[in-house]
């Protein structure tokens, strides 16, 4: 897919899944979330930028580690994710923080404005990650650090089949090399070709727990990256969507819900 038409299609795909990515995914995103935020140790006052932030689940945490005199600065290129994270940042009284609409490969801020970027999970959707990681090593200060975390192998991961699914009913494919960082070593490779030193890279595996199968089908048709796509269906394609899908799970079901195998890549480096 062309990229700008990818970014596009990823741009209205959140929008459309802001209001549901939570409840689906908070809990499952955790454990990356914490190696990522314990391999950037972010230190009070410091200026951090969360790439592809979300709904801010990394940001808020950001922003308390940083604290009153820091910064934190929040980009996605979902209107609907940044406008959550402006909201609850209001409500919270959250000065520290700013949020804007900006994809990973943009150029939006000045060299060497932050001492740490971060990206949970949001590399694998860049047309172009090893430019969206040099974008990142443009952004640091000479002494900061990335940290960036994606899904692991297609191998490792057990809902890895809702993209094939989806796509073989719309052709529309949003993120065509979802699992090539996560695979081999390639995140590391990508880290060195844009210049970054010192890399370190982790390995996590963990389960996804949904209570129930309407759970795991929300998480994977609705607050998730095909949730444009799956807007699209009619009842009928939903239904069988939703029954291929489930059969492709089923050897995770675990009672009325499912235990679904996956796995994280945290990666480290220095510019």
């Amino acid at each position: 897919m062309e990229p700008r038409l990818q970014l596009r299609v990823q741009r209205y795909g959140w929008d459309k899944a802001a209001a549901h990515y939570e409840a689906f995914w908070a809990a499952q995103l955790k454990p990356a979330q914490d190696r990522l935020l314990e391999s950037a140790a972010l230190r009070a006052g410091e200026r951090v930028l969360d790439v592809a932030c979300g709904t801010g689940l990394i940001t808020f945490r950001a922003a308390e580690a940083v604290g009153p005199r820091g910064v934190v600065v929040a980009t996605d290129i979902s209107e609907e994710m940044i406008g959550h994270v402006q909201h609850i940042a209001a409500e919270r009284g959250l000065a520290n923080i700013t949020a804007r609409r900006a994809h990973a490969e943009e150029r939006v801020f000045e060299a060497a404005t932050f001492d740490a970027v971060l990206c949970g999970l949001g590399l694998m959707y860049a047309p172009d990650p090893l430019e969206a990681l040099r974008e990142m090593r443009r952004l640091l200060t000479p002494a900061g650090r990335a940290v960036a975390a994606v899904w692991g192998a297609r191998s490792k991961c057990g809902w890895a089949h809702i993209f094939p699914i989806v796509d073989s009913r719309v052709q529309s494919e949003v993120c065509p090399m979802f699992f090539q960082l996560g695979t081999a070593e390639n995140l590391r490779t990508e880290m060195e070709a844009a210049g970054f030193g010192d890399i370190r890279v982790d390995r996590l595996s963990t389960v996804l727990d949904y209570d129930s199968a309407e759970d795991a089908i929300g998480a994977a048709f609705v607050g998730g990256p095909v949730a444009m796509a799956y807007s699209r269906f009619d009842e009928t394609t939903r239904r069988d969507a939703h029954a291929e899908y489930l059969e492709s799970i089923a050897p995770f079901k675990r009672g009325a819900g499912y235990a679904i195998p996956g796995e994280f890549v945290v990666g480290i480096a220095r510019n």
